[in-house]
């Protein structure tokens, strides 16, 4: 402990100067598109490559030598991250992580402006802000690199999709020689550019604070006028009463409400990654995101990985404590829990298998996310379809109708023996006793 605190000291201390970290979490209100995984564990908790999503950015975060203090921000019960922050100070000793819980949603700069004193403490020069659902390789170092060079109030990091895409995302018009921000719009309605918010960020406290405040301030300045739907009476609109206000006030999204703004302060700049990323909003983008992080280990040599072999197509990563009979055949791309049991002869490809699940003979997993203790029977083939991997979407069309391209079983899910479900979501404790094809079995 002295350890953490002498370090903390030397770069956060009453000198100021350092840099600290803020990963926002969501709540439990949110989440509901990752449904029926975020019915038994919270998204930023979920598995993707053998680790819980948030700790893909507390990796990224350890890498940076002045970062020693980390806080979580969310609207979850403290309780749900005790084990996983007392877990991570063992795992990445020089860091300090605590969890900031908001008493309501106060969107991605409201958090932020509602935990100031604690953010400030210590007198941070820098500030970066995660948001928990992205999958990339988090170059945090070139972002505070650029920043310094630029002596930045904010650098975003950015990354570039097809047009198609990009009105989906928040879009930022640069110039390219100097990569300053020259336009921020969040989800535009016309084509602008095909160069996209990650939402990664790094912040100069002595700005991002001051712009959260001007932005409350406009906020509260403008009275908004409420109204019931047109087809009602005029006389039926009124102005939200003073509660209702300031609660209103006290919700700021960083995307929203402060980066359309900081673009015109002259000292925004955007570091853009050609390495990969992708968001993790649905249950069946867990799968891409799976595929992302296993290729950057493998790429880096991970001695959690499994070695290549006849039956093992890398990259793929066991759990210590799974049982993998030796003919069957593994990858790419596939995590396999705790616990779990893949039986002889089963065939897993691109997709994760979850703690306690069981896989038996002959079975076939291809694209698709096995539940907690979920069960898929000797020759039962699960499958999704694959997607394009410069995709950022998850979902086809199948008859007419949207469904999901991954198939999720939910937690203790049974597929009897020789059943096939393809393009299929399945909420916790059913039992497939048929073929089903692109349904939610509810």
């Amino acid at each position: 402990m002295s350890l953490q605190i002498s370090h903390r000291g030397k770069s956060n201390g009453m000198s100021g100067g350092g840099t600290k970290a803020v990963i926002l979490v969501g709540g439990a209100s949110r989440g509901t598109r990752f449904r029926p995984l975020s019915l038994d564990v919270p998204k930023p908790l979920f598995d993707v490559a053998g680790h819980p999503i948030i700790w893909h950015c507390l990796t990224a975060i350890n890498k940076v030598p002045s970062i020693h203090e980390v806080h979580l921000i969310g609207y979850y019960e403290e309780s749900v991250f005790r084990d996983f922050i007392k877990d991570s100070s063992v795992e990445f000793p020089n860091l300090s992580i605590k969890y900031l819980r908001e008493y309501q949603a106060l969107g991605t700069a409201g958090g932020l402006y509602h935990f100031r004193d604690a953010i400030l403490k210590g007198r941070p020069e820098h500030i970066f802000v995660l948001n928990s659902d992205v999958c990339c390789s988090f170059p945090l170092n070139e972002m505070l690199k650029l920043s310094q060079e630029k002596d930045a109030e904010a650098v975003i990091l950015g990354t570039r999709v097809s047009e198609d895409a990009a009105s989906n995302f928040g879009c930022i018009v640069s110039d390219s020689h100097t990569r300053r921000v020259l336009h921020y719009v969040e989800k535009p309605e016309s084509y602008i550019s095909n160069l996209i918010n990650c939402g990664v960020y790094l912040f100069a406290t002595d700005a991002i604070f001051p712009s959260i405040r001007s932005a409350i301030k406009r906020r509260a300045d403008r009275p908004r006028l409420g109204s019931y739907r047109s087809s009602e009476n005029l006389s039926s609109s009124f102005i939200f009463d003073d509660d209702d206000e300031n609660q209103k006030n006290e919700v700021i999204r960083l995307e929203q409400d402060i980066l359309g703004d900081m673009a015109d302060s002259k000292q925004f700049f955007v570091y853009e990654t050609k390495d990969f990323w992708r968001q993790i909003k649905t249950a069946g983008s867990a799968i891409p995101a799976n595929a992302l992080y296993l290729l950057k280990a493998w790429q880096e040599r991970s001695p959690e990985l499994v070695p290549a072999s006849a039956n093992i197509i890398p990259p793929v990563y066991i759990h210590p404590t799974a049982q993998v009979h030796p003919t069957a055949k593994l990858g790419p791309n596939v995590s396999v829990g705790p616990r779990a049991v893949i039986g002889a002869g089963a065939r897993v490809k691109e997709s994760i298998v979850l703690e306690d699940a069981e896989i038996k003979h002959d079975a076939c997993v291809l694209y698709s996310i096995i539940g907690w203790s979920s069960r898929v029977g000797a020759w039962a083939r699960v499958e999704g379809t694959p997607t394009p991997v410069t995709s950022h979407n998850t979902s086809i069309i199948k008859n007419g109708v949207k469904v999901q391209a991954i198939t999720i079983l939910g937690k203790e899910c049974a597929v009897a023996d020789e059943i096939r479900v393809q393009n299929c979501v399945c909420l916790p404790f059913k039992e497939l006793k048929r073929d089903v094809a692109n349904e939610v079995i509810m």
